[in-house]
């Protein structure tokens, strides 16, 4: 069994406004936790993925804010206190300040987390 809090959690990618932190918690699934300032938009540092979209799927919970998902079917808003399912072929932006928490396949964030970091360098 495996449990983390946000302080004992790793941080996984940390600049311009976003603070992400991640932790394998078994059964090949990590939990994240997020934390991104308004008016962070994820799709610049998406390009490159398939349909330059997040392909790793994400069960979770909106702590915080509000925040416009993009798919190739249209957009969707969520809002603090929502739980939430995002499919493979997304792109957050934040409405305002936004903190969540999720779990995820850890190959597949691991992949987006490295895509991410590669653009940034």
């Amino acid at each position: 069994m495996t449990a983390t809090t946000w302080d004992e959690t790793p941080v996984a990618l940390e600049g311009d406004g976003v603070e992400v932190r991640k932790q394998e918690i078994g059964g090949g699934m990590s939990v994240m936790y997020m934390r991104a300032v308004e008016g962070t938009d994820f799709a610049p540092s998406l390009r490159g993925l398939p349909g330059d979209l997040c392909q790793c799927p994400h069960w979770g919970y909106l702590t915080k804010g509000r925040l416009r998902m993009r798919t190739d079917g249209g957009e969707e808003t969520y809002e603090a206190g929502q739980a939430f399912y995002w499919a493979p072929g997304h792109a957050p932006e934040a409405l305002e300040d936004v903190e969540f928490l999720d779990f995820s396949p850890t190959k597949e964030l691991d992949e987006v987390i490295a895509h991410i970091t590669a653009q940034a360098g």
